[in-house]
């Protein structure tokens, strides 16, 4: 649908079998890009059923008939974030899209705020917010000096729009994504470079198995509190279901893509409707 041949994309954040990092590298590999995935670790959510982190993603890219890069390091750390970029110009050449992608952990974190730490808080922001601007910022450097624009893409939140009970560190780092796409959309305009934000709803990824795990009730197990929180969303969504990660991957694709040329700044829905702004 969208001819990205030619193209170069790096996805942080793409690891997880059931994660949007893998549906988004997957679909630019389709699309024509070759794809550097990027993962705090190779495995970040162990091997069960034999999937095998940053190595299944990449093999996946391969059989498009695209060539993968696999790239383990931590987005909060500026050297290492200089690493990773260094090494996909020296096997590509370039970047023409980045797909910020990476997430925090949900743990201590999703609390009453008057029970959360100093420590927790400042661990979200550390992954989300600064991962992000390093990322952003080593890239950015490249496509401006480079020349010939770029896509930048910055995986926000619903809770990038609207406050969630025991979510007030996710919301915060979230919103500030909103914000700093905004900004960066106006430095980054003059040199032919989009940036767009996308606010994905729940979708049943690792993150959220984890995110269940810590807030599920007394007697309840993780999978039965995803389930529920799930059926409970599908229900009061206008389109009668959660997100999945193909829905991130397809708005993905469109805003790596000439089609998407004259729209930059803004935080992409993509929830079914369950929020309309």
């Amino acid at each position: 649908m969208y001819d990205l041949t030619g193209k170069v994309a790096l996805v942080t954040g793409a690891g997880g079998e059931r994660g949007f990092g893998r549906a988004i590298a997957n679909r630019l590999a389709r699309e024509g890009a070759d794809v550097a995935v990027n993962d705090v670790a190779l495995n970040p959510y162990g091997s069960a059923g034999g999937w095998q982190g940053l190595e299944s993603v990449a093999a996946e890219i391969a059989t498009e008939g695209r060539n993968p890069l696999i790239l383990v390091g931590d987005i909060s750390d500026s050297a290492s974030v200089e690493r990773m970029v260094q090494e996909t110009l020296e096997r590509f050449g370039r970047i023409d899209i980045l797909v910020n992608n990476a997430g925090s952990r949900p743990g201590p974190d999703r609390v009453p705020l008057v029970e959360l730490t100093e420590e927790a808080f400042d661990e979200v922001q550390r992954v989300n917010v600064r991962g992000t601007f390093l990322c952003t910022r080593a890239v950015a450097r490249h496509m401006i000096e480079r020349g010939g624009g770029g896509k930048i893409i910055i995986i926000s939140s619903l809770a990038g729009k609207r406050g969630v009970p025991r979510f007030a560190a996710y919301t915060a780092s979230k919103f500030a994504l909103v914000g700093f796409t905004q900004s960066v959309a106006h430095e980054l305009a003059p040199y032919g470079v989009n940036v767009n934000a996308v606010c994905p709803g729940l979708a049943e990824t690792e993150r959220a198995v984890l995110e269940a795990e810590v807030m599920r009730p007394s007697g309840m197990t993780s999978d039965e509190q995803l389930r529920q929180r799930a059926a409970v969303r599908a229900r009061a969504n206008p389109l009668g279901r959660i997100t999945e990660t193909e829905d991130i991957a397809r708005m993905a694709a469109f805003l790596s893509s000439t089609e998407s040329d004259y729209i930059t700044g803004l935080a992409v829905s993509v929830s079914g409707g369950d929020v309309m702004y």
